[in-house]
């Protein structure tokens, strides 16, 4: 993935969870600037005028399956499974099991598909060029998710605040991505609205055995 302007700056728009998410996936992505604490990474994300709370970052950190890494210097840093961690292990996806963004090393197919659901708005294309839109501070984690998904149709991207810029390798390629991203995001809703109509009507009839007659 190539930065728009390298790490995404301060930004007043109000953040969905997912864009916190995705804020939360990019700090934790530099490694130049190792997290060894959840009060630093309440500071970087102040930095971004990202304001939480210590029972919302640890949810966060819990559902985004992040995990605390001993570094070469022996101190505990933060990191995302499947992510190069420090002194570059990587791989933690294909072992832990984390929230809906974990990244996964074994399946980067799989990851892109919870992460288009969640995050893309829309996507439109130009001869080989494909803009996708998504929630304010979340482009750059579905760029990324892209990128690891590796697939032979897509030349690169560039990933800036709430926009994704996608290269087709095909000079004409642009919107068969677009479709194929769409498709792909559609299909993964419709699959998790059907598991929670799954549970809850599971959870319904447990609770009409349990009642007493």
């Amino acid at each position: 993935m190539l930065p728009a302007g390298g790490v995404p700056g301060v930004n007043n728009s109000p953040l969905t969870k997912a864009a916190r998410h995705a804020q939360i996936a990019a700090i934790l992505s530099h490694k130049s600037v190792p997290v060894r604490s959840q009060e630093e990474l309440a500071e970087l994300l102040a930095e971004r005028d990202v304001r939480v709370t210590q029972a919302t970052l640890s949810r966060d950190l819990e559902e985004l399956g992040a995990v605390r890494l001993r570094g070469t210097d022996g101190v505990l840093v933060y990191a995302l499974p499947g992510e190069p961690g420090p002194g570059g292990l990587s791989g933690l996806g294909a072992v832990l099991a984390g929230g809906p963004f974990a990244p996964s090393a074994a399946d980067p197919s799989a990851r892109l598909a919870r992460i288009a659901a969640e995050l893309l708005i829309s996507a439109e294309a130009s001869a080989n060029l494909v803009v996708l839109r998504t929630p304010a501070g979340a482009a750059q984690l579905l760029a990324s998710a892209i990128d690891h998904a590796d697939w032979p149709a897509v030349l690169g991207t560039v990933g800036g605040d709430d926009t994704v810029l996608v290269i087709a390798r095909d000079p004409a390629g642009g919107a068969d991505v677009a479709g194929a991203l769409l498709r792909l995001a559609s299909r993964t809703r419709a699959a998790e609205k059907e598991h929670l109509r799954s549970n809850d009507h599971e959870q319904a009839n447990n609770q009409e055995k349990e009642v007493p007659r």
